[in-house]
């Protein structure tokens, strides 16, 4: 089991420029692109979400990845959650290696019992630019991602915008996360802490 940590911060548009110049700055390096397209699965009741907890398969550059998380504490746009990542051979979830892997009984649980009954409930498809920060001897990956939410209800597909900063915790002291944001805070206008994931977002969607 890894616990991630990192701060979400929902970036205007306007400042994206702003945002990109500074972590080329920063880091000297222009950035790598990567196209991430997510699908997000939950039971028709949404048992899954009841349990407080998600599961989604990306499309990567370098193929398929699936991952179920808790959905853990967030406070001041820092989430800190149990997550299990693995590959897979193709866009089909491979739920026994998740179930192998899960070392929380209760989410394990959870998983077991929605396994029948999973669907496609929405998706996710943004292009996330990445750099590593060093910072105080810790390892930061900092991201951009812009795209959208997509969910399709009753033959009605809905949007809504992505835009904002992740800075994730690689190795190092968690402190780091919050002097990075700030740092980065004091050149780009507009920043917000976001409590809100890109699942929960989904969701929000689906029942809007």
């Amino acid at each position: 089991m890894g616990m991630e940590r990192e701060i979400k911060l929902a970036l205007p548009v306007s400042q994206l420029k702003a945002a990109t110049q500074w972590f080329v700055a920063r880091t000297g390096d222009e950035g790598r692109p990567v196209k991430l397209a997510n699908i997000y699965f939950d039971t028709p009741k949404l048992a899954l979400a009841s349990a407080k907890s998600a599961l989604r398969l990306r499309h990567t550059p370098d193929g398929w990845l699936q991952t179920f998380k808790t959905v853990g504490e967030a406070k001041d746009g820092l989430h800190s959650r149990h997550e299990w990542e693995m590959p897979v051979a193709s866009e089909q979830l491979e739920i026994d290696a998740l179930l192998h892997a899960c070392d929380d009984p209760a989410a394990a649980k959870a998983l077991r019992e929605a396994a029948p009954e999973l669907i496609e409930l929405f998706r996710t498809n943004f292009i996330r630019t990445l750099w590593h920060v060093a910072l105080d001897g810790s390892d930061i990956e900092a991201a951009i991602d812009q795209g959208e939410v997509l969910a399709e209800v009753n033959s009605e597909v809905r949007r809504a915008p992505i835009s904002e900063v992740e800075l994730e915790l690689k190795s190092g002291d968690e402190a780091v996360l919050n002097a990075l944001a700030s740092e980065l805070g004091k050149h780009v206008a507009g920043l917000a802490p976001d409590n809100i994931s890109k699942a929960q977002r989904g969701y929000q969607l689906r029942a809007a």
